[in-house]
């Protein structure tokens, strides 16, 4: 098979509004996008490079073209390591496999026939009455993910949130914001709001007092959890795991880790960065088995690029082979 050569560019997708975490805010998605083009043919992938991670746009951009060219997915795990660039180069070959294949991307990687996975809608970190405000907003959406910073406000949101939204299923993600100090309080006002996940509380690295706390809510791996390598350690802190393409390098590398993840029996979120409909396509795949999907970057955005994901009843209808796969 003649490689697919590549070419990367960059876009910019303004926010509605803005979007905060823990670690600051921001007005805009900053996307690369990889075309993989072979006999005429294009496929497509979408990453969001990511400074937590040491990620940087030019970076990515480099790493793409370091690479040039590429045969297979298998050739393209030898080539480079899981991360933002290495994802949207699989997401490309993935898209191009199924478009010169002319079959679906589900049917390729041996999934049985598409559902609409039920996606989170996030709202980002305010003070207790803002994010209480916009819970009541969201009121057609069934499941809320909330942004929470730590120290005592974050009980007060979480309470707020639950009596603006008592019909709502909720999670929550602390971003590594809270302190081991106040870990017993704030778990059990989250069991107390009916939540039914907490993501990454502690800062990675410094979670041990999860392995020794009551966990009185589902904790969740995120910036702990990058890849299959060392997921079995972390069953003594954690009992789900956020599986995003960014981390583990594209939809192939998320794919195994799901499985192994399930496996050693954790449950399973597949996440996203803020990206557009192109980013989150090849995670509804991962999302076919998951416990919860948090696919909601499009909907936070200003505008999504055409033929965009469609958000019916916040089911995630499957992506038109126009779109990707």
């Amino acid at each position: 098979m003649r490689p697919a050569v590549l070419s990367a560019t960059v876009e910019r997708w303004p926010i509605a509004g803005d979007f905060t975490i823990s670690r600051g805010s921001r007005t805009e998605a900053v996307v690369v996008v990889v075309e993989a083009r072979r006999d005429g043919v294009a496929g497509r992938g979408e990453c969001v490079p990511y400074a937590r991670y040491g990620e940087t746009v030019d970076g990515t951009i480099a790493a793409i073209e370091r690479i040039g060219s590429i045969a297979s997915r298998d050739a393209l795990a030898l080539a480079l390591s899981p991360g933002a660039a290495r994802n949207a180069i699989d997401c490309a070959l993935w898209d191009l496999e199924a478009k010169q294949a002319g079959r679906r991307a589900w049917e390729l990687a041996g999934l049985g026939p598409y559902q609409p996975p039920l996606t989170c809608y996030t709202l980002s970190l305010n003070t207790p009455g803002v994010m209480a405000g916009r819970a009541r907003e969201a009121h057609h959406h069934a499941l809320l993910k909330i942004k929470l910073g730590g120290g005592t406000l974050d009980a007060d949101r979480m309470r707020a949130i639950r009596a603006a939204r008592p019909d709502a299923r909720l999670v929550a993600d602390a971003n590594e914001a809270w302190h081991p100090d106040e870990l017993e309080h704030l778990l059990a006002v989250a069991a107390e709001a009916r939540f039914e996940l907490i993501e990454q509380p502690l800062p990675a690295g410094d979670d041990g007092a999860l392995a020794t706390v009551q966990r009185r809510v589902p904790i969740c791996a995120d910036e702990s959890a990058h890849t299959i390598d060392g997921l079995a350690a972390l069953r003594d802190r954690y009992d789900a795991v956020n599986i995003k393409l960014d981390k583990t390098g594209g939809l192939t590398g998320a794919l195994a880790m799901s499985a192994e993840a399930k496996r050693l029996g954790f449950k399973i979120m597949v996440g996203c960065m803020l990206a557009t409909s192109l980013a989150m396509a090849p995670a509804t795949l991962v999302a076919q088995s998951a416990d919860w999907a948090d696919l909601d970057g499009p909907l936070l955005l200003a505008k999504d690029r055409p033929h965009g994901l469609m958000y019916p009843g916040s089911r995630v209808r499957a992506p038109t082979p126009e779109l990707w796969g």
